[in-house]
Formats: structure tokens, sequence, C-alpha cells
């Protein structure tokens, strides 16, 4: 079991730097864009298409890891105001609520993949594009988001820590 979630974080840890790399693409992308039209080029068709996917592939590669590491923008207002014992049974019911959505929009997302490949759709811009290769990413990412909010569902630590505006 140990091995399996060694497997696993390394994983989720891959997901979240191929996520930053595609970040990175991003920024030079958006640079090599700007520059070519200001030396009056046109520039590569791919150049936005390419940023265009990055922005989902980092998205949902990276959502994952974010939850583990609390990097979503909750409002704990509510929660900081609540008196512990409640702030655990609050946080632990805001967080099942969470794996199942992420469950719902995994299931979802597989049958939208499992359709994209049925049917052999393409994206079609810059080049053809196997439309599964973009929408792999949804029932992937939605179901390690659903195992990261369980934790906070089983595991001993919450996803609201109670202060709010301490840290900010």
């Amino acid at each position: 079991m140990r091995d399996l979630v060694r497997v696993y974080d390394a994983f989720l840890s891959l997901m979240a730097l191929i996520a930053a790399a595609t970040l990175v693409w991003l920024m030079v992308s958006v640079v090599v864009s700007v520059l070519m039209r200001n030396l009056g080029l046109q520039p590569f068709a791919w150049l936005f298409t390419s940023a265009e996917y990055g922005l989902l592939y980092m998205t949902m590669l990276g959502a994952p890891w974010l939850v583990r590491e609390k990097g979503h923008v909750h409002i704990e207002l509510v929660t900081a105001a609540l008196p512990p014992r409640v702030r655990r049974v609050v946080s632990r019911a805001v967080a099942a609520g969470c794996v199942v959505i992420s469950l719902i929009l995994a299931w979802y997302g597989l049958q939208l993949f499992l359709t994209n490949i049925e049917r052999n759709d393409f994206d079609v811009r810059a080049y053809y594009y196997p439309r599964w290769l973009l929408t792999i990413t949804f029932p992937i990412a939605f179901s390690f988001m659903a195992v990261e909010f369980a934790r906070f569902v089983f595991g001993p630590e919450l996803m609201h820590s109670g202060e709010a505006g301490i840290h900010e």
C-alpha cells in the first residue's frame, strides 16, 4: 500500500510539474507572439493554438496538487467564526461535497473522452489535434481531485484552518 501511495504522490507531483512547465510555455508563447507582431510579422498559427491548449492542460493538471496544498480560493469568514468542533464538521462536509462534485465531473469527463474516441473527433485549427487528447484530462484531474478532497474528509487535516485573514 505504501508503494501505491508513493506512486500516486509522484504522479500528482508530475502533473503539477507539467502544469508549471505549461505556464512557462504560455509566457514564452505570448512574448514571442507580441514580439512578432511588433516586428510586423504574422505570429505562427500553432503558437496561439498551443497556448489555448496549454491553458486547459495547466488548469486540469495543476488542480489536484492545488487541492492538496489548499491552494484553491476559499473564504474562511464563516468557518473562522465557528467553534472548533463545528468547524471540523462543516469543513469535512464541504470536503465531502467537493468529493461528490469531483466524481460527477470525472464521470461526465470520462463519457466525453469516450465519445471523442468513438467519433474520432479532431480539433481543427492550426493543425489536426485528436480531441480525446484534450478531454482525457477531465476524468484524470477530477478523479485525483476527488481523492485529494477525500483526504480532508477522512484524514487528520482539515480544509479550513479557521484563521481567516491571519496569513493574507
